[in-house]
């Protein structure tokens, strides 16, 4: 989200956030390694949890009145918090939006709702479709930012409208195909929107094949991906025409260690915390990667991680 040049005062706007969110709402210097996936990242100066879609409106007001800068966080599952923390206010969205609701073969999902969650109740409705995100740890909001996909699908295949936010403050429903989905991209990441809710449209299907489907993905990711590690998953965007994982492992940069932060041995595309990294430890291991990567091949590793503070 946008981040402005002013200075601002974190204990008037803490006392401003508190009224509106109440004090068990407000945290003030919150390690962000308790809340990324990565398990790195110094304090944030707030971090406040709003439970509501007026809530989430009333502190971005309250941010952008005061200076302060802003970031929407959802289960922290692309991020990396440098080790001096963020100065500015972390919304997390994924700690307090959490409802879903059914219409037919239509679900809908507060932002926060976790895309575990979110796939297990279509398969308890017995609607298929959203298999695909089963494995994927993020939320229904970050899924929408960066339209979010595995194994040959994609939010943009099943997403049918969003309730967001816009720059204005205005509430508004922007139907999927206004959206401009693409890879790893949308309106809501290049126009900063707020989602609030995201509207799924699936298709009437066997429960027991449903949850056979997402065993099966769940169990191909554990096989292939460093999944008792802290990571970022892919840290890499796929470069037309390459694979991260083979361009990694040709380059001989499997087990490529920094610190405590190195590349899977099991997976070429994933950097990982071995235990106790920082936020250093990674970004050298990324940025290593990426001019080997570009000095024996000449492909640019654009990360899919994004970086913050």
């Amino acid at each position: 989200m946008p981040e402005t040049e002013k200075t601002f005062d974190p204990q008037l706007l803490r006392m401003r956030l508190v009224a509106t969110l109440g004090a068990e709402n407000v945290l003030t210097n919150e390690p962000m390694s308790a809340h990324t996936t990565f398990g790195c990242g110094g304090p944030a100066d707030l971090y406040v949890i709003p439970h509501t879609a007026d809530e989430v409106r009333a502190c971005v007001e309250r941010c952008r009145e005061s200076g302060a800068p802003y970031f929407l966080l959802g289960c922290g599952s692309d991020l990396l918090v440098s080790d001096a923390g963020y100065r500015g206010v972390i919304i997390a969205i994924a700690d307090g939006l959490r409802g879903m609701s059914a219409d037919g073969t239509r679900l809908t999902f507060a932002a926060g709702v976790t895309l575990k969650d979110a796939t297990a109740k279509a398969c308890e409705l017995g609607l298929t479709g959203f298999e695909f995100a089963c494995g994927i740890p993020g939320s229904i909001g970050g899924a929408c930012f960066m339209n979010a996909g595995a194994y040959d699908g994609q939010m943009a295949d099943v997403l049918e409208s969003v309730e967001v936010i816009m720059p204005d403050g205005e509430y508004a429903t922007i139907p999927a195909s206004e959206l401009a989905l693409g890879y790893r991209t949308s309106r809501v990441r290049t126009d900063g929107l707020v989602v609030l809710s995201a509207t799924v449209a699936l298709a009437p299907g066997d429960p027991v094949q449903i949850q056979a489907k997402m065993d099966d993905l769940n169990a191909r990711r554990a096989e292939k991906q460093p999944l008792e590690y802290g990571s970022a998953g892919s840290t890499f965007k796929r470069p037309t025409g390459y694979f991260v994982g083979k361009l990694v492992t040709d380059a001989g940069l499997k087990g490529y260690r920094v610190g405590n932060a190195a590349v899977s041995t099991k997976h070429g595309g994933f950097v990982v915390n071995l235990g106790g990294a920082t936020a250093a430890d990674v970004h050298a291991v990324i940025e290593h990667v990426q001019a080997e990567v570009k000095r024996l091949y000449g492909v640019d590793l654009e990360p899919e991680v994004r970086f913050l503070g």
